[in-house]
């Protein structure tokens, strides 16, 4: 599975306006809820923090992955968020987020779930990535250099 097939166009904030990371969970979680038109904000919520309360997602290099495993989803989903502001995220480096990638995954989606963490995980250790995806304008365009740099991957990846 791809990330370009998880985060669509529509499941991408250009704009968090969150300031820290319970706001940034609450804003994802609203946008997923809105495109999904589930109503399951609290079950989602709560699987986000039970994962986060193991260790911060908050990678490094202005990075978070947020993610958690429910049964209130049938199939893997996504959220990307960029703030141009930065988000208090308590990131094991200490410092601001700029890129949120949630994930959520059903647990019979376990493999898939991990599957989808390597690859993102892959792509963030390129710096350019990063780069292009928080200084892209709108929601279109994140998703276009999304497609961009995982074809390019893939090619590289034999």
């Amino acid at each position: 599975m791809l990330l370009s097939e998880v985060f669509l166009p529509e499941f991408i904030i250009d704009d968090l306006q969150a300031e820290d990371k319970d706001e940034v969970f609450e804003e994802m979680v609203d946008r997923f809820c809105r495109v999904t038109k589930l109503n399951v904000r609290e079950e989602v919520l709560s699987a986000l923090h039970e994962r986060e309360a193991k260790m911060s997602t908050g990678i490094q290099n202005g990075i978070a992955i947020p993610h958690g495993k429910t049964t209130v989803v049938e199939k893997v989903f996504g959220v990307l968020g960029v703030s141009k502001t930065g988000v208090a995220y308590d990131s094991l480096d200490g410092k601001p987020v700029y890129l949120v990638l949630m994930l959520l995954a059903p647990p019979v989606e376990a493999e898939r779930h991990l599957h989808l963490l390597q690859r993102m995980a892959s792509l963030l250790r390129n710096p350019d990535f990063y780069k292009d995806i928080v200084e892209a304008g709108n929601a279109g365009e994140i998703f276009e250099i999304l497609k961009k740099y995982e074809d390019a991957g893939a090619l590289s990846d034999g």
